[in-house]
């Protein structure tokens, strides 16, 4: 009997949606708030004591509400000193994402911790700074599932030649073996190291490489089933670079990630301005271009992302909309989602002098 497995079909969809390696992994576009995400060795590398972070995307809007996918993340991490100019991290972060007809749930909850040892001092054209290289890592639980009868199968469609139309019977058999409802909870290790430095006020650069997955969990939410979760490994960087003389600075910021047969890139930044009347408040322009390439295909230029950011003394808030490009474009009118972000840094206990670049 031919018989297209919807579930697979349906699980599959959701995957390639949410726009990474084979999509198992969120693909949040603001990078300062998700740090986590991008590197463990990033936990606690903030100017401050304390970071909280919230960030809501919504992605796939404009196919209809069946394709939509949103994901919800908060998260804190703290830094401290260790003994004179070295630093450690420690952060918490929770995550919960949902798409699809089938009301499949992506949760997660991770630990990560880092130690940031100093290399020595620079001097830049825009002052004086230090440098580090940071080392993290990261574990956690992650859960993930579907709604079993929300699905249906080939098996439960049917049509009548007479009548010419076309039903189905959820009642019927779906010639799954067993119920595959449910959800399975995993173990989830990461970890990544990165280097970062400050040359002066308005001067900066960043750079790392992480891997997450590295026990390859099973993922399949099928009792009895096996679906290991490929490795992901990120390259990223980014700075900061003072513009004339002024107030104006550009940041350029790049991601790159690796899951499986899969490639995704996040290439853009942001444009930074500020006057002293304005009293540390800042407004940024930021955009971005993803590319991905997938099951050795060619490099397509999925979505680009345009926002603005406005900066207060300890609060950072963001946001931006997707414009859908490449084959998902014209059903979707161009039209892909929004992200929202918040950012709160606090300020670091005692008279311990911070250098870290601005994200």
């Amino acid at each position: 009997m031919y018989c297209i497995r919807i579930t697979h079909v349906l699980i599959g969809c959701l995957l390639v949606l949410s726009a990474t390696a084979r999509a198992q992994d969120a693909g949040f576009h603001h990078l300062s708030a998700t740090p986590m995400l991008t590197n463990p060795a990033l936990t606690g590398v903030i100017d401050g004591g304390v970071r909280v972070t919230a960030d809501y995307q919504e992605r796939y809007s404009g196919l209809g509400p069946d394709a939509s996918f949103t994901s919800l993340l908060a998260g804190a991490d703290w830094r401290r000193p260790v003994g004179r100019n070295h630093y450690y991290g420690f952060g918490v972060q929770v995550q919960h994402d949902r798409g699809g007809s089938s009301d499949y749930v992506r949760s997660q909850g991770l630990v990560s911790g880092s130690y940031q040892q100093r290399l020595g001092s620079l001097r830049g054209p825009a002052g004086r700074g230090a440098h580090f290289l940071s080392a993290g890592t990261q574990v956690g639980l992650g859960q993930r599932g579907f709604d079993f009868n929300k699905l249906w199968f080939s098996e439960q469609y049917f049509f009548d030649p007479a009548s010419k139309a076309a039903y189905l019977d959820r009642g019927a058999p779906t010639g799954e073996p067993g119920n595959p409802a449910g959800a399975r909870t995993y173990l989830d290790v990461g970890a990544g190291v990165t280097w970062f430095g400050t040359f002066g006020d308005r001067s900066g650069a960043y750079a790392g490489l992480a891997a997450y997955h590295l026990n390859a969990p099973n993922i399949s939410p099928r009792p009895g089933a096996t679906d290991r979760l490929a490795r992901r490994y990120v390259l990223h960087g980014g700075g900061e670079l003072p513009l004339g003389t002024g107030y104006l600075s550009l940041l350029p910021a790049a991601r790159v990630m690796f899951q499986g047969p899969s490639r995704v890139a996040q290439l853009g930044g942001s444009l930074r301005y500020t006057q002293r009347e304005w009293r540390e408040i800042a407004l940024r322009l930021l955009s971005f271009a993803h590319l991905n390439q997938a099951d050795g295909s060619g490099v397509l230029l999925s979505t680009v992302t345009v926002g603005v950011g406005l900066e207060w003394p300890q609060v950072r808030a963001a946001v931006s909309y997707d414009l859908q490009a490449g084959p998902l474009a014209r059903p979707a009118n161009a039209r892909s989602g929004f992200e929202l972000s918040v950012i709160y840094t606090g300020d670091l206990p005692g008279r311990n002098r911070v250098f870290c670049p601005r994200f």
